[in-house]
């Protein structure tokens, strides 16, 4: 299979940040019809109100006659309120609220310490239907960064659904054969996303030839084991797994340096990445699924009626691309990419 359609797809995890950098990210990301934004700003969108406001700003910083569209989502905290959660219920534009573990990623120090003692919260948002999207990671110093995942799944998450059976989870960035299999498991009401680079690539990534800051993200890259459940998950029809590129975009200083930031950024070429990953696992046919209609099911929105089209035609990735008044460095920069995106 040389050429592949597919309905338009959607970013079930997205990171846009903000400001002079606002542009450049929207550019890049709306090629996607929609994409669920991460709210973990400086300071963090905490409210319904701080929400649209940023709403606002991504529209104006779309490209002239582009039709994306952003989901809303709320940065869960210990003052997150259940009538916070009502108004987010009430707005067409809010989507989902998202926990972050304190400290356990990039902007999550205003995260939650305690994850089940938001009980109260969590029982407004079941009887709300509004989902939960998790950073399903570990803040005890004591666990290994690469077991990170696993120990959250076992004694958080486990536990969480078994007390809120109602509450919709979404396990962001699944990067464990542990994580996969917790949500293959569970009831309905849980799903998960799946980046491309999670499908890529294993640790050994990040230190080939030294040290590799561009491959580093968290959840951290895992062993090859892993990397294989996680293709195995995305490629298998379940409708339990999805699209969600988590692209996290930092200024080449801020990679480039002592203690750089976590982050992968994939969105120059998200779909033709899925689809290189897709291709080499000859489940090529399982993509439309897996990119353009999983996704919109668990959230009870409907199929884009437009379809796009991905091309067996290599390419050359720009070893920099442009961030507001810096640089970034892209997945697979000065390199190439086997599919082509084609314009409409």
């Amino acid at each position: 299979m040389d050429e592949l359609e597919l309905p338009r797809p959607d970013d079930w995890h997205l990171h846009l940040r903000d400001g002079a950098n606002l542009p450049d990210l929207v550019r890049a990301s709306a090629r996607f019809g929609r994409a669920i934004v991460m709210p973990n700003l400086k300071p963090p969108v905490t409210t319904v109100a701080a929400a649209r406001a940023y709403r606002e700003r991504i529209l104006a910083a779309r490209p002239a006659g582009s039709d994306f569209e952003p989901l809303m989502t709320l940065y869960l905290t210990a003052a997150t309120s259940p009538a916070e959660v009502e108004a987010a219920a009430r707005d067409a534009s809010v989507h989902a609220i998202k926990l972050y573990p304190a400290g356990a990623t990039t902007n999550a120090d205003a995260g939650v310490h305690d994850v089940l003692a938001c009980a109260e919260v969590f029982r407004a948002m079941a009887d709300h239907g509004v989902p939960l999207l998790v950073h399903g990671e570990s803040i005890d110093p004591r666990v290994d960064v690469f077991d990170r995942e696993a120990v959250f799944v076992r004694e958080t998450l486990a536990r969480l659904i078994e007390q809120h059976p109602r509450l919709r989870v979404v396990l962001e960035h699944v990067s464990t054969a542990e994580g996969v299999a917790f949500v293959e498991a569970a009831p309905p009401t849980v799903a998960a996303t799946i980046t491309a680079h999670h499908l890529l690539y294993d640790r050994n990534a990040m230190f080939q030839g030294g040290i590799r800051p561009h491959m580093y993200c968290l959840p951290v890259l895992k062993r090859a084991s892993h990397r294989e459940a996680l293709l195995r998950a995305a490629t298998s029809g379940n409708p339990k797994f999805f699209l969600g590129t988590d692209s996290a975009p930092h200024a080449r200083p801020t990679k480039e340096t002592a203690c750089g930031c976590a982050g992968v950024f994939t969105a120059h070429a998200a779909l033709e990445l899925y689809a290189e990953a897709f291709d080499a696992a000859g489940a090529l046919a399982a993509l439309p699924d897996f990119a353009s209609r999983f996704g919109p099911a668990f959230y009870g929105l409907p199929v884009s009626p437009q379809t796009v089209r991905l091309r067996r035609e290599p390419w050359r990735v720009p070893e920099r691309l442009p961030l507001g008044e810096g640089e970034l460095v892209p997945l697979r920069a000065g390199e190439t990419i086997a599919w082509r995106w084609l314009p409409t």
